[in-house]
């Protein structure tokens, strides 16, 4: 599995080996073993997915609160997307700032998001499958999230929207402000 370095303590970019022929492909899309050794030692506990229809769907910056917060690892079956993790722990050298990777069926790449981090996609192709798992259940009373379009987060949707306004639901139209936000993560590197 190739590593790629995101600048930001525990974010990972991973690109599995994928073997290819005229059949089709395989590759090995979890193993435990293999992600204890690049230091990823969840016990993931629900898997996930997702379907989204037309291009500029929009979700997130999501996350669950402590005692409940998730690390996720997340990639796409079908389509594309632009997928953007936001680091909202205290005391973090990159807290407030953010990472994005184009997410595909045609690239295989995956990210693995700590906790602590405020996760967003948005989709680039039609009829998009984002998939992902993670370490804890969901729990509704724990969610959260701050809004896509913070002017402090500064996240750059423009070569991904192309113009158009996001589809989003009513829950994430409403997220709050970073400046609002009072941050339940601690940064504990």
């Amino acid at each position: 599995m190739l590593v790629h370095d995101t600048g930001f303590p525990g974010l990972l970019v991973l690109e599995p080996r994928v073997f290819q022929d005229e059949r089709g492909f395989f590759l090995e899309s979890y193993n435990r073993e293999s992600f204890k050794r690049l230091g990823i030692d969840c016990e993931f506990v629900q898997d996930n997915h997702a379907y989204s229809r037309e291009i500029g769907v929009l979700r997130g910056f999501h996350f669950q609160a402590p005692p409940m917060a998730q690390a996720k690892l997340v990639w796409v079956t079908r389509g594309a997307v632009l997928d953007v993790a936001v680091d909202l722990r205290k005391g973090s050298p990159t807290y407030g700032k953010w990472r994005h990777v184009i997410l595909s069926a045609a690239n295989f790449k995956r990210m693995f998001i700590p906790r602590g981090f405020g996760h967003a996609y948005v989709t680039i192709m039609p009829d998009t499958e984002f998939q992902y798992k993670v370490d804890a259940p969901y729990s509704p009373e724990h969610e959260g999230g701050v809004a896509w379009d913070d002017p402090d987060i500064a996240m750059d949707w423009a070569a991904a929207l192309k113009g158009n306004t996001p589809i989003m639901s009513e829950k994430d139209k409403r997220l709050v402000k970073l400046a609002d936000f009072d941050s339940p993560f601690v940064y504990e590197g």
